[in-house]
Protein backbone atom coordinates (compact mmCIF):
# COMPACT_ATOMS: atom_id res chain seq x y z
CA UNK A 1 0.00 0.00 0.00
CA UNK A 2 0.87 3.52 -0.82
CA UNK A 3 0.63 6.11 1.83
CA UNK A 4 -1.04 9.34 1.50
CA UNK A 5 1.88 11.55 0.82
CA UNK A 6 3.25 9.07 -2.22
CA UNK A 7 0.00 8.96 -3.81
CA UNK A 8 -0.29 12.85 -3.32
CA UNK A 9 3.10 12.33 -5.22
CA UNK A 10 2.18 10.14 -7.95
CA UNK A 11 -0.60 11.90 -8.86
CA UNK A 12 0.81 15.58 -9.19
CA UNK A 13 3.79 14.46 -10.96
CA UNK A 14 1.19 12.98 -13.47
CA UNK A 15 -0.72 16.37 -13.22
CA UNK A 16 2.05 18.37 -14.25
CA UNK A 17 2.50 16.55 -17.58
CA UNK A 18 -0.31 17.76 -18.52
CA UNK A 19 0.01 20.81 -21.26
CA UNK A 20 -2.53 23.38 -21.81
CA UNK A 21 -0.39 25.36 -23.24
CA UNK A 22 -2.22 25.85 -26.50
CA UNK A 23 -4.45 28.75 -28.62
CA UNK A 24 -6.14 30.88 -27.90
CA UNK A 25 -4.61 31.49 -24.58
CA UNK A 26 -7.49 33.44 -23.18
CA UNK A 27 -9.15 30.13 -23.41
CA UNK A 28 -6.44 27.89 -21.65
CA UNK A 29 -4.79 30.28 -19.49
CA UNK A 30 -7.52 29.91 -16.53
CA UNK A 31 -7.42 26.40 -16.88
CA UNK A 32 -4.04 26.26 -15.94
CA UNK A 33 -4.65 28.97 -13.31
CA UNK A 34 -7.24 26.88 -11.83
CA UNK A 35 -5.33 23.74 -12.04
CA UNK A 36 -2.26 25.74 -10.49
CA UNK A 37 -4.46 26.95 -7.38
CA UNK A 38 -3.60 23.01 -5.86
CA UNK A 39 -5.93 22.47 -3.12
CA UNK A 40 -6.20 19.21 -1.21
CA UNK A 41 -6.46 17.14 -4.62
CA UNK A 42 -9.19 14.99 -2.06
CA UNK A 43 -11.31 13.47 -5.43
CA UNK A 44 -8.43 11.98 -7.19
CA UNK A 45 -6.65 10.87 -4.10
CA UNK A 46 -9.69 9.01 -2.88
CA UNK A 47 -10.12 7.13 -6.33
CA UNK A 48 -6.06 6.43 -6.35
CA UNK A 49 -6.45 5.07 -2.72
CA UNK A 50 -9.69 2.60 -3.41
CA UNK A 51 -8.00 1.54 -6.68
CA UNK A 52 -4.69 0.87 -4.57
CA UNK A 53 -6.85 -0.87 -1.84
CA UNK A 54 -6.84 -3.84 -4.58
CA UNK A 55 -3.08 -4.09 -6.02
CA UNK A 56 -0.12 -1.94 -5.36
CA UNK A 57 0.20 -0.60 -8.92
CA UNK A 58 -2.04 2.63 -9.36
CA UNK A 59 -0.82 3.49 -12.62
CA UNK A 60 -4.29 2.57 -14.18
CA UNK A 61 -6.04 5.06 -12.11
CA UNK A 62 -4.18 8.48 -12.52
CA UNK A 63 -6.16 9.39 -15.94
CA UNK A 64 -9.19 8.90 -14.23
CA UNK A 65 -7.80 10.43 -11.36
CA UNK A 66 -7.04 13.31 -13.36
CA UNK A 67 -10.74 13.19 -15.08
CA UNK A 68 -12.27 13.65 -11.64
CA UNK A 69 -10.17 16.56 -10.80
CA UNK A 70 -10.64 18.54 -14.12
CA UNK A 71 -14.20 17.76 -13.57
CA UNK A 72 -14.37 19.17 -10.18
CA UNK A 73 -12.37 21.91 -10.87
CA UNK A 74 -15.06 22.51 -13.87
CA UNK A 75 -17.48 22.95 -11.77
CA UNK A 76 -16.08 25.20 -9.52
CA UNK A 77 -15.54 27.61 -12.15
CA UNK A 78 -19.48 27.48 -13.14
CA UNK A 79 -19.96 27.59 -9.61
CA UNK A 80 -17.95 30.86 -8.68
CA UNK A 81 -20.06 32.60 -11.07
CA UNK A 82 -23.09 31.48 -9.98
CA UNK A 83 -22.12 32.34 -5.99
CA UNK A 84 -20.76 35.40 -7.73
CA UNK A 85 -17.97 34.24 -5.21
CA UNK A 86 -14.85 37.04 -5.76
CA UNK A 87 -12.30 34.39 -3.86
CA UNK A 88 -11.33 30.64 -4.23
CA UNK A 89 -8.46 29.06 -2.36
CA UNK A 90 -7.48 32.79 -1.52
CA UNK A 91 -7.40 33.73 -5.14
CA UNK A 92 -9.10 35.33 -7.38
CA UNK A 93 -12.10 33.52 -8.97
CA UNK A 94 -11.10 32.56 -12.96
CA UNK A 95 -14.19 35.08 -13.72
CA UNK A 96 -12.79 37.75 -11.72
CA UNK A 97 -9.40 37.56 -12.89
CA UNK A 98 -10.53 37.62 -16.36
CA UNK A 99 -14.04 37.80 -16.98
CA UNK A 100 -17.88 35.13 -16.93
CA UNK A 101 -18.00 34.54 -20.62
CA UNK A 102 -13.93 33.42 -20.17
CA UNK A 103 -15.57 31.27 -17.33
CA UNK A 104 -18.01 29.32 -18.83
CA UNK A 105 -16.10 28.53 -21.85
CA UNK A 106 -13.05 27.62 -20.50
CA UNK A 107 -15.03 25.48 -17.87
CA UNK A 108 -16.90 23.62 -21.03
CA UNK A 109 -13.20 22.87 -22.25
CA UNK A 110 -12.56 21.36 -18.88
CA UNK A 111 -15.65 19.31 -18.88
CA UNK A 112 -14.69 17.89 -22.19
CA UNK A 113 -11.09 17.05 -21.54
CA UNK A 114 -12.26 15.02 -18.19
CA UNK A 115 -14.20 12.90 -20.44
CA UNK A 116 -11.01 12.30 -22.57
CA UNK A 117 -8.91 11.82 -20.20
CA UNK A 118 -11.61 9.09 -18.23
CA UNK A 119 -11.48 7.18 -21.84
CA UNK A 120 -8.20 6.98 -21.63
CA UNK A 121 -8.52 4.52 -18.91
CA UNK A 122 -7.03 1.09 -19.52
CA UNK A 123 -9.47 -1.06 -17.71
CA UNK A 124 -12.47 -3.77 -19.60
CA UNK A 125 -14.79 -2.60 -17.05
CA UNK A 126 -14.67 0.82 -19.06
CA UNK A 127 -18.66 0.91 -19.50
CA UNK A 128 -19.12 1.25 -16.25
CA UNK A 129 -16.56 3.69 -15.10
CA UNK A 130 -18.36 5.91 -17.49
CA UNK A 131 -21.53 5.10 -16.12
CA UNK A 132 -20.46 5.59 -12.93
CA UNK A 133 -19.03 8.75 -13.73
CA UNK A 134 -22.13 10.07 -15.81
CA UNK A 135 -24.49 9.17 -13.12
CA UNK A 136 -22.63 11.71 -10.38
CA UNK A 137 -21.64 14.34 -12.99
CA UNK A 138 -25.64 14.40 -13.56
CA UNK A 139 -26.30 14.52 -9.78
CA UNK A 140 -23.59 17.20 -9.13
CA UNK A 141 -25.74 19.67 -11.64
CA UNK A 142 -28.66 18.17 -9.81
CA UNK A 143 -27.56 19.31 -6.56
CA UNK A 144 -26.24 23.13 -7.72
CA UNK A 145 -30.13 23.43 -9.27
CA UNK A 146 -31.37 22.43 -5.61
CA UNK A 147 -29.21 24.85 -4.31
CA UNK A 148 -30.20 27.96 -6.41
CA UNK A 149 -33.57 26.98 -5.97
CA UNK A 150 -33.37 27.04 -1.98
CA UNK A 151 -31.96 30.93 -2.52
CA UNK A 152 -35.56 31.76 -2.89
CA UNK A 153 -37.38 29.80 -0.49
CA UNK A 154 -38.34 30.13 3.03
CA UNK A 155 -39.43 26.55 3.73
CA UNK A 156 -36.17 24.64 3.11
CA UNK A 157 -36.08 21.16 5.38
CA UNK A 158 -33.00 20.24 6.83
CA UNK A 159 -33.57 17.10 5.45
CA UNK A 160 -33.73 18.71 1.75
CA UNK A 161 -30.26 20.39 2.64
CA UNK A 162 -29.04 16.96 3.04
CA UNK A 163 -29.91 15.50 0.49
CA UNK A 164 -28.94 18.20 -1.51
CA UNK A 165 -25.11 18.72 -0.43
CA UNK A 166 -25.59 14.77 -1.26
CA UNK A 167 -25.89 15.41 -4.85
CA UNK A 168 -23.83 18.47 -4.84
CA UNK A 169 -20.71 17.43 -2.76
CA UNK A 170 -20.77 14.10 -1.50
CA UNK A 171 -21.39 11.86 -4.75
CA UNK A 172 -18.47 12.71 -6.29
CA UNK A 173 -16.18 11.63 -3.42
CA UNK A 174 -18.33 8.93 -3.70
CA UNK A 175 -17.99 7.89 -7.15
CA UNK A 176 -14.00 8.54 -6.89
CA UNK A 177 -13.51 5.53 -4.14
CA UNK A 178 -16.01 3.35 -6.71
CA UNK A 179 -14.16 4.38 -9.49
CA UNK A 180 -11.10 3.16 -8.10
CA UNK A 181 -12.19 -0.05 -6.92
CA UNK A 182 -13.93 -0.17 -10.53
CA UNK A 183 -10.69 -0.07 -12.18
CA UNK A 184 -9.25 -2.56 -9.66
CA UNK A 185 -11.23 -4.89 -10.25
CA UNK A 186 -13.26 -5.05 -6.83
CA UNK A 187 -16.47 -6.94 -6.32
CA UNK A 188 -20.00 -5.02 -6.69
CA UNK A 189 -20.07 -5.52 -3.19
CA UNK A 190 -16.46 -3.62 -2.33
CA UNK A 191 -17.54 -1.11 -4.64
CA UNK A 192 -20.57 -0.19 -3.17
CA UNK A 193 -19.42 -0.37 0.18
CA UNK A 194 -16.61 2.19 -0.42
CA UNK A 195 -19.42 4.27 -2.65
CA UNK A 196 -21.57 4.60 0.58
CA UNK A 197 -18.28 5.44 3.01
CA UNK A 198 -17.48 8.11 0.27
CA UNK A 199 -21.11 9.21 0.82
CA UNK A 200 -21.73 9.82 4.14
CA UNK A 201 -17.38 11.04 4.23
CA UNK A 202 -18.60 13.63 1.62
CA UNK A 203 -21.95 15.09 3.78
CA UNK A 204 -19.46 14.91 7.29
CA UNK A 205 -17.28 17.20 4.60
CA UNK A 206 -19.46 19.80 3.30
CA UNK A 207 -21.50 20.13 6.82
CA UNK A 208 -17.64 20.75 8.09
CA UNK A 209 -17.48 23.50 4.85
CA UNK A 210 -20.32 25.00 6.27
CA UNK A 211 -18.67 25.45 9.59
CA UNK A 212 -15.65 26.69 8.03
CA UNK A 213 -17.50 29.71 6.30
CA UNK A 214 -18.60 30.92 9.49
CA UNK A 215 -16.39 30.41 11.89
CA UNK A 216 -13.13 29.73 10.30
CA UNK A 217 -10.51 31.59 9.98
CA UNK A 218 -10.90 33.70 6.43
CA UNK A 219 -6.62 33.49 5.24
CA UNK A 220 -6.94 29.12 6.17
CA UNK A 221 -9.77 28.49 4.82
CA UNK A 222 -9.14 30.46 1.23
CA UNK A 223 -12.46 32.00 0.72
CA UNK A 224 -14.52 34.78 1.66
CA UNK A 225 -15.22 34.95 5.46
CA UNK A 226 -19.23 34.43 5.63
CA UNK A 227 -19.96 34.42 1.94
CA UNK A 228 -22.74 31.96 2.17
CA UNK A 229 -24.43 33.91 4.62
CA UNK A 230 -24.01 36.80 2.45
CA UNK A 231 -25.14 35.05 -0.61
CA UNK A 232 -28.59 33.59 1.75
CA UNK A 233 -27.32 30.73 1.47
CA UNK A 234 -29.98 27.84 3.15
CA UNK A 235 -26.95 25.78 4.87
CA UNK A 236 -27.43 23.52 7.56
CA UNK A 237 -26.00 26.59 10.25
CA UNK A 238 -29.06 29.01 9.02
CA UNK A 239 -31.27 25.94 8.83
CA UNK A 240 -30.95 24.67 12.42
CA UNK A 241 -30.73 27.99 13.97
CA UNK A 242 -34.68 29.24 12.35
CA UNK A 243 -35.59 25.80 13.69
CA UNK A 244 -34.26 26.46 17.51
CA UNK A 245 -34.95 30.48 17.45
CA UNK A 246 -37.35 32.15 19.44
CA UNK A 247 -39.94 34.31 17.40
CA UNK A 248 -37.52 37.72 18.33
CA UNK A 249 -34.37 35.83 16.74
CA UNK A 250 -35.97 34.35 13.57
CA UNK A 251 -37.01 38.19 12.96
CA UNK A 252 -33.76 39.24 13.55
CA UNK A 253 -32.06 36.45 11.39
CA UNK A 254 -34.82 37.10 8.64
CA UNK A 255 -34.59 40.77 8.38
CA UNK A 256 -31.08 41.07 8.39
CA UNK A 257 -30.93 38.91 5.35
CA UNK A 258 -32.50 40.99 3.10
CA UNK A 259 -31.21 44.31 4.61
CA UNK A 260 -30.36 46.32 1.41
CA UNK A 261 -28.74 48.88 3.86
CA UNK A 262 -26.24 47.23 6.02
CA UNK A 263 -22.95 46.16 5.36
CA UNK A 264 -21.45 42.76 4.17
CA UNK A 265 -19.66 42.78 7.66
CA UNK A 266 -22.44 43.76 9.80
CA UNK A 267 -24.63 41.22 8.12
CA UNK A 268 -22.36 38.32 8.66
CA UNK A 269 -21.62 39.54 12.71
CA UNK A 270 -25.23 39.88 13.15
CA UNK A 271 -25.91 36.15 11.79
CA UNK A 272 -22.93 34.58 13.49
CA UNK A 273 -23.78 36.44 16.71
CA UNK A 274 -27.47 34.55 16.75
CA UNK A 275 -26.07 31.29 15.58
CA UNK A 276 -23.46 31.88 19.07
CA UNK A 277 -26.64 32.26 20.96
CA UNK A 278 -28.30 29.40 19.86
CA UNK A 279 -25.33 27.21 20.22
CA UNK A 280 -25.56 26.39 16.36
CA UNK A 281 -21.71 25.42 16.58
CA UNK A 282 -22.30 22.29 18.72
CA UNK A 283 -25.18 21.50 16.50
CA UNK A 284 -23.84 21.03 13.20
CA UNK A 285 -20.52 19.13 15.20
CA UNK A 286 -22.70 16.26 16.16
CA UNK A 287 -24.22 15.90 13.09
CA UNK A 288 -20.75 16.49 11.25
CA UNK A 289 -19.54 13.38 14.07
CA UNK A 290 -22.88 11.29 12.71
CA UNK A 291 -22.49 11.48 9.34
CA UNK A 292 -18.69 10.31 9.89
CA UNK A 293 -19.78 7.84 12.36
CA UNK A 294 -22.07 6.36 9.51
CA UNK A 295 -19.48 6.38 6.44
CA UNK A 296 -17.00 3.84 9.25
CA UNK A 297 -20.27 1.17 9.58
CA UNK A 298 -20.46 1.59 5.45
CA UNK A 299 -17.21 -0.43 5.01
CA UNK A 300 -18.69 -3.36 7.49
CA UNK A 301 -18.21 -6.63 5.70
CA UNK A 302 -15.97 -5.43 2.85
CA UNK A 303 -13.36 -7.49 1.75
CA UNK A 304 -10.06 -5.48 2.51
CA UNK A 305 -8.48 -5.99 5.46
CA UNK A 306 -8.87 -3.44 8.40
CA UNK A 307 -5.29 -2.06 7.99
CA UNK A 308 -5.72 -1.10 4.52
CA UNK A 309 -8.68 0.73 5.25
CA UNK A 310 -7.17 3.01 7.69
CA UNK A 311 -5.21 5.00 5.76
CA UNK A 312 -8.82 6.05 4.06
CA UNK A 313 -10.57 5.99 7.53
CA UNK A 314 -7.44 8.06 8.83
CA UNK A 315 -7.90 10.59 5.65
CA UNK A 316 -11.76 11.10 6.76
CA UNK A 317 -11.06 12.10 10.30
CA UNK A 318 -8.15 14.39 9.10
CA UNK A 319 -10.99 16.47 7.01
CA UNK A 320 -13.09 16.91 9.82
CA UNK A 321 -10.61 18.59 11.80
CA UNK A 322 -9.52 20.66 8.84
CA UNK A 323 -9.23 24.41 8.95
CA UNK A 324 -9.17 24.92 5.24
Amino acid sequence: MHDVKTLQEIFNAHLKEQSFNAQPRELYQPIEYTLALGGKRLRPLLLLMARNLYGHEVKDALDAALAIEVFHNFTLLHDDIMDQAPLRRNKPTVYKKWNTNIAILSGDVMLVKAYDYLSKTPSKNLVAILATFNKAAVQVCEGQQYDMNFENRNDVSIDEYIKMIELKTAVLLAASLKLGAIIGNASNDDAEKLYAFGLNMGIAFQLQDDWLDAFGNENEFGKQKGGDIIANKKTYLLLKAQELASSEIKTKLSAVMYDNNITATEKVDTVIDCYNELNIETEIQKQIQYYNQKAIESLNGISVTRDKLQIIISLAENLLNRKS
